[in-house]
């Protein structure tokens, strides 16, 4: 185990070596590139230093694609994941995780209940995604208030925005090792006319994956270190095969656009299934459902001054059932989100341009106990949203500008007539659980932002960005109270909590021409009345068996601060030849009292190489994450280091009309126990990562 003055001397480092990358922008040969600020619905974003936004699309995104969000971007600057087996995954943004990131689909709100406990997998199949987009600052404020993390949208083109000139479509399949995982999807793009369609399915079934060493003991690491007690699980401390980490996902959807001269409308239509276990010790798994339809319509320069009117909707109807270890039905939870924005484009005004708009959203969540017909853990629900937001941008010669403001009104209505029952603690403290009374609750948020960017020299840039994001507490903060089997916890919120306030401060410098290039960042983010999960030292028996305790965790609210630092050097990256690729990132979070907040990522150093030519491409990745011993007083710990080697090759040939690809990835290479710290620790002491894999597969496209 690592001394504590040892991870600091290594979290040092890592700020000296990004620190480094800010020197290194002022040694390599570079040409004038001009910026341009942009954020996206469903197109292609523009890497900005006011807006710092990543792009995962291509052969980069075909090649990090995982079975869920979470492990699509795990190894993105500034991005972990939270990890509950192969089923459930979402990103982690600088430290920040579940409300504070939303997640989107081609512009609008995915429509699950992904944000309410990590258990709970996002509602949205990878294996068809086209783009995968990461935005902060002013951009994450059209759609949205309080992404203090950021937001992240999955952009599948499901609705074409242009008459394809022939029939296109593209084919991929994969067998993987570890999890004897078996993966496939096929889509079509076609035209008939001026009206243009779209198809696309795709399956993804694995077994429980295996796992290096014990489920709850590393490798070398004494007993008692970082896993769960001692004596294990009841000496249930598994090897070879994780149970209850298995996923079997499939979707369809189907897509109908008209398109003419001026712009297009379209619907869509998807439905999605997916049935995962829970790696606890309790056991467990979910069978999660979708249907969700889509409306896009979009009109250029639909009238002097203007160059764009979009107007988009989505009814989203989702379902999941949670079941216990012999596989019974325990509850039900069912969440009806529809939401419906416009935007209105504006032409250039005296070096300014611009979107403004409005979006309404409501919801409407249940979640009940199966054998009881109670509420499971948080009373019925209606959240209502409305919000009107407009986003600035300009430039003059070297200097760039951007402003963001967004008004949002968020009422929170629980069904006041539900019957909370307190429980009866563990002794020695005994007594029961605090009550709560349930209320309604209205809030009205500000968010804005602001950035300057100068460019100082030709392909170089310096900004500072300053955001402030207001959030409304959500349903299970304000009204949880019940027993959480995945997180061994018995949830208790606060129906008076307050809104949440952050205000990101953020330093930026990049290169962004010739073969070098390279950027970093510096952030702080200070939190009025942060909300957060409290332990509070007590516990009540675990429902399912008795003498086991889930801990009495309760919402509260403190001040808190998050710093970070990240940055990384590339050279001819993702182009053809040679590339490479260094990187590094860390953060820290506190609170302003005293103590670390909660499920915080460890530090990063990464390297990456790929060479492309021929056909031929190879790549090899590496990621050594640091030993997070920085935990919240009440975290079971520390996370320990690991080691992450991956690697690939894949060779393409056009054949007739298709471009067939061959591919192998390699992962863990060295077979590493991986626990990440930003996963609570029902999971984290008790299911690593999957172990050393191969996987193969084919890909075609026309």
């Amino acid at each position: 185990m690592l001394h504590p003055k040892n991870v600091l001397r290594k979290q040092k480092f890592i700020f000296v070596f990004i620190s480094g990358l800010l020197g290194s922008t002022t040694f390599a040969q570079s040409t004038v590139e001009s910026f341009e600020i942009t954020a996206t619905g469903s197109q292609e974003a523009t890497q900005s230093i006011l807006t710092p936004t990543k792009v995962l699309q291509g052969d980069e995104l075909l090649n990090k694609l995982g079975s869920t969000l979470g492990a699509t971007l795990a190894n993105e600057l500034g991005v972990s994941a939270t990890g509950y087996g192969a089923g459930s995954s979402r990103p982690v943004i600088r430290g920040l995780e579940g409300s504070r990131v939303q997640i989107l689909q081609n512009g609008l709100s995915v429509g699950d209940v992904s944000n309410i406990s990590q258990d709970h997998a996002v509602g949205n199949n990878m294996q068809n995604a086209h783009q995968v987009e990461i935005l902060r600052g002013a951009a994450a404020l059209l759609y949205g208030s309080g992404s203090s993390g950021g937001l992240v949208n999955v952009v599948n083109d499901r609705i074409l925005t242009n008459l394809p000139d022939r029939p296109t479509g593209a084919l991929n399949t994969s067998y993987e090792t570890v999890n004897n995982g078996r993966a496939g999807a096929l889509e079509l793009d076609g035209a008939f006319g001026s009206v243009a369609v779209h198809m696309d399915t795709a399956i993804n079934n694995a077994n429980n994956y295996r796992i290096p060493g014990n489920s709850t003991q590393s490798q070398g690491e004494p007993a008692g270190g970082w896993t769960v007690p001692p004596d294990g699980n009841g000496g249930n401390n598994y090897s070879g095969k994780l149970p209850n980490s298995y996923s079997t996902q499939n979707n369809l959807g189907f897509g109908v656009s008209h398109i003419g001269e001026s712009g297009y409308t379209g619907v869509s239509v998807e439905r999605l299934n997916n049935n995962y276990g829970i790696p606890t010790p309790e056991g467990g798994s979910i069978n999660q459902s979708q249907n969700r339809y889509d409306l896009q319509h979009q009109t250029r320069d639909p009238f002097t001054g203007f160059s764009s009117f979009k107007f988009s909707a989505a009814n989203s109807n989702y379902n999941h059932t949670e079941f216990n270890n012999v596989g019974a039905a325990a509850s039900q939870w069912k969440n009806i989100a529809n939401e419906a924005r416009l935007e209105l484009a504006h032409n250039p005004i005296a070096g300014w341009k611009g979107i403004f708009g409005a979006q309404v959203t409501a919801a409407s969540l249940n979640a009940s106990e199966v054998n009881t017909g109670s509420y499971a853990i948080i009373p019925p629900t209606k959240t209502n949203s409305n919000a009107l937001f407009w986003i600035e941008e300009g430039k003059w010669n070297s200097l760039q500008g951007s402003l963001g403001l967004r008004y949002n009104n968020v009422a929170q209505n629980p069904n006041l007539g539900t019957t909370l029952e307190p429980q009866p603690t563990i002794p020695p403290i005994g007594g029961v659980t605090p009550s709560i009374a349930l209320q309604n609750r209205n809030f009205n948020l500000m968010s804005y932002s602001a950035g300057g960017l100068w460019g100082f020299m030709q392909g170089y840039g310096t900004g500072i960005a300053y955001t402030v994001s207001q959030r409304a507490p959500s349903a299970q903060e304000l009204y949880s109270y019940g027993a959480h089997e995945s997180t061994a916890t018995f949830d208790i919120g606060n129906p008076n909590l307050t809104k949440e306030t952050s205000h990101n401060l953020e330093f930026n410098i990049q290169k962004t021409s010739g073969l070098v290039r390279s950027k970093a960042s510096v952030y702080a983010n200070r939190f009025n009345n942060y909300i957060y999960g409290y332990y509070t030292g007590t516990s009540i028996n675990n429902p399912g068996q008795e003498g086991n305790g889930f801990n009495v965790v309760t919402a509260q609210q403190a001040a808190a601060t998050i710093k970070g630092i990240e940055g990384e050097l590339t050279y001819n990256w993702n182009q053809a030849g040679l590339g490479a690729r260094v990187f590094g990132d860390a953060s820290q979070g506190t609170f302003d009292a005293g103590g670390n907040l909660p499920l915080q990522p460890a530090p990063r150093l990464g390297a990456e190489v790929a060479h492309q030519k021929n056909g031929w491409l190879t790549n090899a990745s590496y990621i050594y994450s640091y030993q997070q011993n920085r935990l919240a007083s009440w975290e079971q710990g520390p996370a320990p280091s690991y080691n992450l080697l991956n690697a690939g090759i894949s060779y393409t040939e056009r054949v007739r009309d298709v471009n067939w690809t061959v591919y192998m990835n390699l992962k863990n290479l060295l077979n590493e126990q991986i626990r990440y710290a930003t996963t609570p620790m029902a999971v984290r002491l008790y299911a690593p990562q999957p172990g050393r894999s191969l996987m193969v597969g084919l890909r075609g496209a026309f």
